[in-house]
């Protein structure tokens, strides 16, 4: 069992809500209500459904869930809110176009929240994580994920295999 930094365990029931201003509010078994609450998964991209932290704006864990389908419909939405403004990674569906083999490259890709284009400085940029998962950083620093490769089109992985 987790113990969080107050010496109670972590997995003791809590409750979540949004103050006046919009912040996460998490109120521990003991009635101590924690403002600027924020959830962090361990491995966000890789294992997202393995566990999930709830910390504190000082940035210690009040709390930790393991599985965060388990708690009830109205904190999950909660957190699921907030882990998609911290966890904002596009997932690339298709690319549709690329300036070249050279780099920086151009890149014309079709995302889960629309079209866009990104420039990829050099193949470096694309890192290759646990089970075939590729995550691509742009020069602007915004990361895109290619969860699988081979669920591409056919013309999309010929363009990505040029810089794998």
């Amino acid at each position: 069992m987790t113990m969080s930094d107050s010496g109670t365990p972590a997995n003791e029931p809590f409750q979540l809500h949004r103050d006046a201003f919009g912040c996460l509010v998490l109120v521990d078994a003991a009635g101590v209500a924690h403002t600027g609450v924020v959830p962090v998964r361990p491995f966000p991209i890789s294992a997202p459904g393995e566990g999930l932290s709830l910390v504190s704006a000082d940035g210690h864990e009040l709390a930790w869930v393991d599985d965060a389908a388990s708690l009830p419909a109205a904190q999950q939405a909660l957190i699921d809110e907030e882990l998609a403004v911290r966890e904002f990674v596009p997932e690339i569906r298709a690319i549709l176009e690329i300036s070249g083999v050279a780099t920086p490259s151009t890149w014309r890709v079709a995302t889960d929240r629309g079209e866009t284009t990104l420039v990829l400085e050099g193949e470096q940029e694309i890192r290759r994580l646990p089970g075939g998962i590729l995550l691509i950083a742009d020069r602007e620093g915004l990361q895109f994920l290619i969860r699988d490769p081979g669920a591409l089109d056919r013309a999309s992985r010929r363009l990505l295999d040029r810089f794998l």
